[in-house]
């Protein structure tokens, strides 16, 4: 049964014209890794895979970041990760091939230590010549991407009058085009766009409070719309002014709204955890419209992915294992679930898998509604990984809470 959810006059959900079949140029013999969840904001890349070792891919390197979650981005032969250690966030730049620390950015900032490791929870994001990070408490720089110096800075509550959320600041920025996107959650300030060079509001929209997802851009019913889960709402919204194109609900328990929400077509994907499930709206006639919803696929923190028509994610709560599950992307029927791959995160690159599970194991194998077919698995890492890995130039990167990271050879 479908269901219209909100009107014309809102804002935009937009999610990645990016998504999984999925469209943006990328090349195939080697793509960067700018954005969390990778050049196209959907956790897939084009980037062909070597043959895959029987013994799994080979530890070239290994480096401590400090405490946080935050994944890894690359450009080119630079990685950049953020951590928290001694009281200070630290922003690090390493050579790809060798570990090597190319440059870091470091300032004073808690930890922020509640009911897991705490640190930081935002991605880099690269552009060009430019680094956008975020801490938890809202801190926005704009660093060199050869230097690490700051190019300007912001900060969410003090510049916007962001509200903080119970969690922290979360969402990676997004840069498209001029802009770069934040979901900042303040009165009137709720998404900001900024010029990406000076730091300077293009526009702000809206008073939802924060959620803890990333923003993506996607043409959905033929605008170029930016594509916010909030708090308790998907919204659309405008890539050029801001203004809301359209809205649906999304409650989950604590507001803990997390897993970045996936785009194909103008169809959008959304999951969370604490029972609510997953869903799919359809972007049409300046409406969204909810085509299904069951609670075969609870993604707590990590996003899925989609591909050939099926998605691919983690079903359960972080800290309480969860399975490998895929679902049909038409009705959201359940086609498998693998319990030996239990809990952590995924991207997928030239139709295979690349989990990493909470215990550190990097599983590898098919993306097939057939089940899961392993073609690598290895224990990679200890403690807990609530991590999303990073594939890119024939690289793997791995990283847990705790902070160590490792760069893994594919050849």
């Amino acid at each position: 049964m479908t269901r219209t959810l909100l009107s014309a006059r809102r804002n935009p959900l937009l999610i990645a014209a990016l998504a999984a079949g999925f469209c943006h140029t990328v090349s195939t013999a080697h793509a960067d890794w700018t954005h969390y969840r990778g050049p196209t904001s959907s956790g897939v890349s084009a980037e062909k895979l070597p043959a895959i070792p029987k013994d799994g891919p080979k530890q070239i390197w290994k480096a401590s970041v400090g405490t946080g979650t935050s994944s890894v981005t690359v450009s080119g032969e630079h990685v950049f990760t953020m951590g928290n250690t001694g009281g200070k966030d630290v922003v690090w730049c390493f050579d790809a091939k060798t570990g090597s620390v190319v440059w870091k950015h470091e300032y004073p900032l808690d930890l922020d230590k509640r009911m897991f490791e705490g640190g930081t929870a935002a991605t880099p994001t690269v552009d060009g010549s430019r680094v956008y990070t975020v801490s938890h408490q809202g801190d926005l720089f704009c660093l060199d991407a050869a230097t690490g110096k700051p190019a300007w800075y912001k900060h969410y509550q003090k510049d916007f009058g962001g509200k903080r959320p119970q969690w922290g600041f979360a969402g990676s920025p997004t840069v498209e085009g001029n802009l770069v996107l934040l979901d900042v959650g303040g009165p009137g300030a709720s998404t900001v766009a900024l010029d990406k060079a000076t730091g300077s509001v293009v526009w702000k929209s809206g008073d939802d409070p924060a959620g803890y997802a990333s923003p993506v851009v996607a043409t959905l019913g033929g605008k170029k719309t930016v594509v916010m889960l909030k708090a308790s709402h998907l919204v659309g919204l405008d890539l050029k002014d801001g203004k809301e194109l359209w809205r649906g609900e999304w409650k989950t328990s604590y507001d803990v709204n997390a897993a970045t929400p996936v785009v194909v077509g103008d169809k959008v994907f959304v999951s969370s955890g604490y029972g609510s499930g997953c869903g799919l709206f359809e972007v049409a006639g300046g409406g969204a419209s909810e085509r299904w919803r069951n609670k075969n696929l609870k993604e707590h923190i990590n996003s899925p992915a989609v591909f050939q028509g099926h998605i691919y994610g983690f079903d359960g709560q972080a800290g309480s294992g969860g399975v490998l599950t895929c679902l049909d992307f038409a009705s959201g029927a359940v086609k498998w679930q693998e319990k030996t791959v239990a809990g952590g995160s995924l991207v997928l690159a030239d139709g295979k898998l690349i989990c990493l599970t909470e215990k550190g194991e990097l599983a590898i194998g098919e993306a097939s509604p057939g089940g899961f077919k392993p073609l690598a698995r290895e224990q990679v890492l200890g403690k807990r990984c609530w991590v999303q890995p990073t594939y890119a130039n024939g690289r793997v990167f791995c990283r847990n809470n705790d902070g160590d990271l490792v760069a893994l050879e594919m050849k």
